[in-house]
């Protein structure tokens, strides 16, 4: 089995929207939490189309200064950009490197901050 397969199945169970993206911004894959939480913009029809349009100027502004910012450092990796209130989640920037270091493309990744609420080892 091919190890992206592992990695696809990792980014799929993500309750989390996670939008994968190239160094020229086009969205290059959505997970399904993702395509559910854009639905009413496009959801997965998204795929393919440059995140920018998906933003105001402000946000454009904002993303390209964090892609510069990954590019300054192989360190810089992960940056904290919004904290949604009303869904009680934190929302980060990160980038994508490949072998060598070299950034590849970024990816927005929600966490929430609510305690789990499902019973432990729940097997039903």
């Amino acid at each position: 089995m091919e190890l992206y397969q592992f990695f696809k199945s990792i980014i799929d169970e993500d309750r989390c929207a996670v939008v994968i993206c190239d160094l020229s911004h086009r969205i290059i894959y959505m997970n399904p939490a993702a395509c559910e939480r854009y639905s009413k913009h496009g959801g997965g029809s998204l795929t393919g189309k440059s995140l920018l349009n998906c933003h105001n100027s402000k946000s454009n502004e904002i993303i390209l200064k964090v892609i510069e910012w990954f590019k300054a450092d192989k360190a810089n990796n992960r940056i904290y950009t919004f904290y949604n209130e009303k869904e009680n989640k934190d929302v980060y920037m990160v980038a994508l490197r490949g072998e060598q270091g070299d950034l590849i493309g970024y990816y927005e990744k929600h966490e929430y901050r609510n305690r789990e609420t499902e019973p432990l080892y729940r097997f039903e």
